[in-house]
């Protein structure tokens, strides 16, 4: 079966979310998915439709609880996951046949056991994303329940990581704040070019980076009309960030990261704040950035001078980066921005997805940006 005629089995867990619903707009548009199971246990027995008109019409499967799937005979290739953090590792270990070691659901690893053993989980929590359980029980509160499994996740920043992403059955999509950091800084650790320990990243997204789920502070009179810094110090994602720019050093980084809530829908802005090294300009970051996102299909670096806004990558998969001389001697402002979303979540899950079904990665993925 060529490329082109190959079909995919889709099923989403955790459909009711703004991810989960992303995931399905963009892959309604892919030419070679089929969406056979839907989960929402608070939307369970309704059509998709009723949950998002926009999503209406376009003969969908009804949103069923999780504990309702009948898991037995279940023809399945990729199961998407965007559940909420610390609800993921039994489902996930159930879909791949883990065995009992950690596990606290054993019934429900047992019944999602009986699916057929080649499916491949795109994980959009960040239930796999952190390689030291430790740290992810230090940060998210219980123990990693699915230990075995952490040892074979992939971490999937797409364009890191291509060739570990092709060959893996347990995909764990980068939160959308690691990722609009470590697509400009990674590049410039790896030449060299700005110091590690001195990296402050100032970050501000959309108000469905938190969540659908009804919260107080998260109503339009507690949102609108202003912008609050939060998780000051201690967010989630500051491990997650840290890992990564670990890896591309060999040493341990510590970074200063701190998220702000705009009163927008989507969109991710992040400033970040370097200092040179070894002798770089920075003429020598913007060079470095252009090569490495040269044949990139969703990275970019914007001409000199121009400064990249939420709005010009808005319902795309794309990430814009700007380097700017800082007035401070020796020091550079980039500036990157995504769609918090579709390159934050769903279309880098469905990039990755695009690669471990071997298919071309801008498959379903080729949307040009909304504007205004």
């Amino acid at each position: 079966m060529s490329g082109n005629d190959k079909r995919i089995r889709v099923g989403i867990l955790g459909a009711s979310g703004y991810a989960g619903a992303e995931l399905v707009r963009l892959l309604l548009g892919h030419p070679n998915v089929e969406i056979v199971l839907l989960t929402a246990d608070r939307k369970a027995g309704q059509h998709v439709g009723e949950v998002f008109p926009h999503l209406a019409g376009h003969g969908l499967p009804y949103l069923m609880s999780l504990s309702d799937v009948e898991w037995s005979g279940l023809e399945i290739d990729i199961v998407f996951c965007a559940l909420p953090h610390g609800t993921t590792q039994d489902i996930v270990a159930g879909l791949l046949h883990a065995t009992g070691r950690g596990l606290v659901d054993e019934e429900q690893v047992g019944l999602i056991s009986s699916l057929k053993s080649d499916v491949k989980v795109i994980d959009l929590s960040a239930d796999f994303r952190l390689d030291n359980l430790d740290t992810y029980a230090e940060w998210y509160g219980h123990p990693h329940r699915a230990p075995s499994l952490q040892t074979e996740a992939v971490y999937g920043l797409t364009e890191f990581s291509r060739e570990e992403i092709k060959s893996s059955r347990l995909v764990a999509c980068p939160g959308c704040y690691p990722t609009v950091a470590l697509l400009p800084l990674v590049p410039l650790l790896d030449a060299g070019q700005i110091d590690p320990h001195d990296i402050i990243i100032d970050a501000k997204s959309g108000v469905t980076g938190a969540g659908r789920a009804l919260k107080e502070n998260m109503l339009f009179a507690e949102v609108g009309e202003g912008i609050h810094a939060y998780g000051i110090a201690h967010h989630r994602h500051d491990p997650e960030i840290e890992q990564e720019l670990s890896r591309a050093t060999g040493e341990d980084i510590i970074v200063n990261f701190t998220p702000h809530l705009m009163p927008m829908n989507r969109g991710i802005l992040a400033t970040t704040y370097v200092r040179f090294a070894n002798a770089a300009a920075v003429e020598d970051l913007r060079d470095t950035l252009e090569r490495r996102y040269a044949d990139e299909p969703f990275v970019g670096v914007v001409p000199e001078g121009v400064a990249p806004a939420t709005r010009h990558v808005r319902g795309s998969n794309h990430c814009l980066i700007g380097v700017f001389a800082d007035r401070i001697k020796g020091r550079a402002i980039i500036v990157s921005v995504l769609d918090n979303l579709v390159k934050g979540a769903a279309g880098q899950a469905v990039q990755n997805m695009n690669l471990v079904c071997q298919l071309p990665e801008v498959t379903g993925l080729q949307q040009v940006p909304l504007f205004p």
